[in-house]
This record gives structure tokens, C-alpha cells and sequence, in this order.
């Protein structure tokens, strides 16, 4: 009995080393492309961040400078424009779109019929070509022939926004763009989470009373608090890793530095500049940035 149950264990051991060696071969390729393209690149940075580097010169070119490149940062004065910038982006979209998102998701979820499609409808534009949505915006935002302009003289306007041209409004026209393409992913998510709170604590509501307004209020805004988390956390991220439409917008613009984000500013020092080193420094600010932001709202988030 004693050798048939150490053989038996035996036998299930080999079992279990045979699954694991089973799934950790349908692991290994994408383990392999996460090391490769994800951890040995930031260990890269994070050692040209105290290292000067133009990519011109060859690894042979690279020099130790220490917490230079960091210390030269808050004197930068296209740094400091470019975080400003990131700043304002951020305030004006991140709270915009998701009030904006739970407010219009409430109103489809309780007076809306057809919520399929109008779900699908504004969902749209997150999937859709990025490039594209922000050539048809910088149409639509033509200071002069634009669409929206025209309306706006038309209301009495004399002199409507200078939008992507202007150093003072083209962030918000970035910040206006990005809400209404976040607007869809937002209201998917919003309705998703409404369905995981039970219809019994409506029922009450309404027995004692309580309007649609107050039943928002203290059952469906709480209810939705962990995607209104998720949300906020990754609105932040997205917002300071913005690029796309500024790359775009920037190009030919008479105020480039109006719209010049962080991620746009590491790019250009990066292969622009061939700065390496310094774009990877700005490149762990950033990253720094980010977790400590994420970080706070965990806590917060905890605490409740």
C-alpha cells in the first residue's frame, strides 16, 4: 500500500510538472515579446536617462553624464511649456468626458429605446482611424473656412476662436476632440456597470419615494463608483501620454508650442533633436508622474 501510494505520487507529480512545462510553453512567446519589446527597452532608457546619446554616433557615443540630463529639466523652458500644456489637457478632458459619459449613459440606460444602436452609434468614433478624426477636426476647426467658426459668426461671433491656430485655444481644441472620442468608450463601460446593480434598491427607492434625480444620485452614481475608478485612472494615464492628434495638428502649425504636449516634447528631443538620453530622462519623469498620480487615487480609492 505504502509503494503504490508514493508511486501514485509520484505519477501526479510528473502530472502536474507536464502542464506546467505544457503552459509555460504556450507562455514563452509572448513572455519572450514582453521582455524584448517591453523590460529590456525601459532598463535601456532607464540607463540613457544618465547618459548623453545621439543614435548618429553609435553605442560608442554614449557618455555618462549623471543626473544632468534631470537637472537640466526645470530650466528647459520647452519643458515647461510642454508639461503646462499636458496639464490643461488633462483638467479639461479627464472630468469632461466622464460626467459627460455617466450623464448621457444614464440617460440611455432609463429613457432611451433603441439603446443597442445608439450604443454602437456612440461608440463609433473610439474605434475609428485617429488620424483621420483629427484631419476632419482640423476642418471642422478652420479658423476661417471652418464649419463650427461659421456657425459661431452666424450666432453673432465676431470673433470666433482661433482653434489649432491660436496660442491660446488649441489645447482646447485637442481637449475638445479627445472628449468626443472618449465620450462612446465611456458610456459602454457606464452601462455595463448598471447592470450589476440590483434592481431591488431602485424598487425601494421608488416605494419611498425617491425621484429619478435622488435614485442617480445615491444608488446609480455609487453603484458605478469602480468603473468611474477605472475610468479616472486611465483617462490620466492616456492624457499625459498624448500624441497622436498633436503630431498631427503640429504639423505646419503657426503655434506649435501652443499644442506641445510631454509625449510630442520627448519625441522631438528624442528623434528630432537625437537627444536620447535627455528624452529617456523626460521619459521616467513622465512615468513618475503617472505612477504617483495612479497611486493617490489607489489610496483614496482604498480608503472610501
Amino acid at each position: 500500500m505504502v509503494k503504490a501510494a508514493a508511486l501514485h505520487t509520484v505519477t501526479l507529480r510528473e502530472r502536474q510538472n507536464r502542464e506546467n512545462l505544457a503552459g509555460l510553453a504556450f507562455l514563452l512567446p509572448s513572455l519572450i515579446g514582453f521582455v524584448g519589446f517591453i523590460v529590456l527597452p525601459m532598463l535601456f532608457s532607464l540607463y540613457l536617462s544618465f547618459h548623453e546619446w545621439s543614435m548618429i554616433s553609435g553605442f560608442k557615443g554614449i557618455k555618462f553624464v549623471g543626473l544632468e540630463n534631470f537637472r537640466i529639466m526645470p530650466g528647459d523652458v520647452k519643458f515647461k511649456i510642454a508639461m503646462y500644456n499636458t496639464l490643461r489637457y488633462t483638467i479639461l478632458t479627464v472630468p469632461i468626458s466622464i460626467i459627460l459619459g455617466l450623464i448621457i449613459a444614464v440617460l440611455i440606460h432609463d429613457y432611451v429605446y433603441g439603446k443597442n444602436f445608439i450604443k454602437i452609434a456612440v461608440f463609433l468614433p473610439y474605434i475609428s482611424s485617429l488620424v483621420a478624426i483629427t484631419v476632419v477636426w482640423k476642418v471642422l476647426l478652420n479658423p476661417t473656412r471652418g464649419p463650427v467658426n461659421m456657425f459661431l459668426m452666424t450666432l453673432g461671433v465676431q470673433n470666433p476662436p482661433g482653434w489649432f491656430a491660436s496660442t491660446k485655444w488649441a489645447i482646447v481644441g485637442v481637449s475638445l476632440e479627445t472628449i468626443w472620442l472618449t465620450i462612446g468608450y465611456n458610456v459602454v463601460l457606464y452601462m455595463a456597470a448598471f447592470t450589476g446593480i440590483s434592481s431591488d434598491l431602485y424598487d425601494a427607492a421608488s416605494i419611498d419615494g425617491c425621484g429619478g434625480l435622488r435614485r442617480v444620485l445615491y444608488i446609480t452614481i455609487p453603484g458605478a463608483g469602480p468603473t468611474t475608478f477605472f475610468l479616472t485612472i486611465m483617462a490620466l494615464i492616456n492624457s499625459f501620454k498624448v500624441f497622436d492628434q498633436v503630431s498631427i495638428i503640429q504639423a505646419g502649425s503657426p503655434s506649435a508650442d501652443a499644442s506641445l504636449v510631454i509625449a510630442y516634447q520627448i519625441y522631438l528631443q528624442a528623434f528630432q533633436y537625437y537627444k536620447m538620453g535627455y528624452a529617456s530622462a523626460m521619459s521616467w519623469v513622465l512615468f513618475a508622474i503617472i505612477m504617483v498620480i495612479t497611486l493617490v487615487q489607489w489610496h483614496f480609492d482604498k480608503s472610501q
